[in-house]
C-alpha cells in the first residue's frame, strides 16, 4: 500500500491551484510502492503524479531528486520531471508533507519480462549512465558496502538464522569475501540503484519511462547495472535463473554504454554485493515490521536464492 497521508479531492484541488495545469477531473489514490503516498491526478489538461513524502525520504534530498531528473530529461532519458508551481518552486507541502506535482508517463510495469523488454531495459540504464557522466550533483549511498556488516548486526543470529537456517553464518563469511575482494577504484556516477521491473514504465517492448529515483545516489556505476541484473533476471523467489534475459539485458547496456575491461571483470562480485545488500535489506524488514503493518514485507530468501546462484556461476557475466 502506498497512501499513507490521506488528501481530499477539496486539498488536492486548492493545491493544483498554485500551478498552470487546469483544474481537477479526478484523483486516486496508487497502491503500487512502499515509501511515499502517491495520487494519479486527472486534470482538464494533462495527468500528473502527486506524490507526498514519508518518513524515508530526507527533504533535504529533494533538491538533489529534483536537479537530476532535470538534467536526465534534457538530454531525452524517460524520467519524470517535478512540475514548477507559477513561482517556479517545485517542492510543495501539502497536509504536513513535503510534496511535488510530476509529469505523468504512460505505461505500465512488467511482471514477467521478456528478453526483448529486457534488452530495451539494458539500453535505457545505458543511457541514463550516458547522460549522468556530467551531473555535477552527489547523494552518499546510505547502504553501500560498508553498512552491510552493521545491518546484518542489527539483524542478529537468531534473526538472520529464523529466516533461513543457517544464514548469520552464510553472511558473515559473504560479508568476509566482499570486504576483501569489493572493488574500489571503479568508475563512479550517480546511479538509479533500484531498477527493480517496477520501476520500469513499458509499452510493448519500449521503455516510456524510468521511475522511483529515490535510492539514487553517488556508487560504482557497475553496481547499478549489478543490481538491476539481480533484479530482472531469475524468477520472483530467485529459484530459476532466465539466461536469455541476462543476455539480453546486458547486450542492451553495452549498446548504450560501454563498461571498461575493469568494470565488466568485477561483475560477479558487485552481483553478490547486490544479491546481499537486498537479502540484508529484506531481512531486517522481516524482522522489524509487525505482521500486521500495512507494508507488505519482502521475502528475502529470494535474494538468498540468488546470493547462492551468483556465488558459483560467476562466469555468466563472460563476453
Amino acid at each position: 500500500m502506498a497512501v499513507y497521508t490521506k488528501v481530499s479531492a477539496e486539498e488536492i484541488d486548492r493545491f493544483l491551484t498554485r500551478f498552470d495545469v487546469g483544474t481537477l477531473v479526478s484523483a486516486k489514490g496508487i497502491a503500487e510502492g512502499v515509501e511515499n503516498s502517491n495520487y494519479l491526478i486527472e486534470t482538464t489538461q494533462d495527468r500528473f503524479i502527486l506524490t507526498l513524502y514519508e518518513k524515508r525520504v530526507d527533504p533535504g534530498d529533494l533538491p538533489f531528486f529534483i536537479a537530476m531528473l532535470d538534467h536526465l530529461a534534457e538530454k531525452n532519458c524517460p524520467v519524470p520531471p517535478m512540475i514548477a508551481d507559477r513561482d517556479g518552486t517545485k517542492i510543495q507541502q501539502l497536509c504536513g508533507r513535503y510534496a511535488c506535482l510530476i509529469k505523468f508517463l504512460p505505461g505500465i510495469s512488467v511482471s514477467l519480462p521478456t528478453a526483448a523488454q529486457a534488452e530495451a531495459t539494458g539500453q535505457a540504464l545505458g543511457q541514463m549512465h550516458d547522460a549522468l557522466k556530467d551531473f555535477p550533483g552527489d547523494r552518499p549511498n546510505s547502504m553501500n558496502h560498508d553498512t552491510w556488516r552493521k545491518l546484518a548486526i542489527d539483524c542478529g543470529p537468531d534473526g538472520l538464522d529464523a529466516i533461513a537456517p543457517g544464514l548469520h553464518d552464510l553472511v558473515d563469511a559473504e560479508l568476509d569475501y566482499l570486504d576483501e575482494h569489493w572493488p574500489e577504484d571503479l568508475p563512479r556516477s550517480v546511479i538509479h540503484a533500484d531498477l527493480f521491473p517496477d520501476n520500469v514504465l513499458m509499452l510493448d517492448d519500449q521503455v516510456t519511462g524510468l521511475i522511483d529515483f529515490y535510492f539514487s545516489c553517488t556508487d560504482i556505476r557497475a553496481y547499478d547495472v549489478a543490481i538491476t541484473h539481480a533484479a530482472w533476471c531469475f524468477s520472483e523467489d530467485g529459484a530459476e535463473f532466465h539466461a536469455d534475459i541476462s543476455d539480453a539485458l546486458l547486450r542492451g547496456y553495452q549498446s548504450a554504454f560501454n563498461l571498461n575491461p575493469d568494470a565488466h571483470a568485477a561483475l560477479p562480485v558487485l552481483a553478490r554485493g547486490a544479491a546481499l545488500r537486498f537479502l540484508l535489506t529484506r531481512a531486517y524488514d522481516w524482522i522489524n515490521t509487525p505482521a500486521d503493518a500495512l507494508v507488505t514485507r519482502k521475502d528475502p530468501v529470494a535474494f538468498l536464492n540468488r546470493l547462492h546462484f551468483y556465488q558459483v556461476n560467476p562466469d555468466i557475466f563472460a563476453i
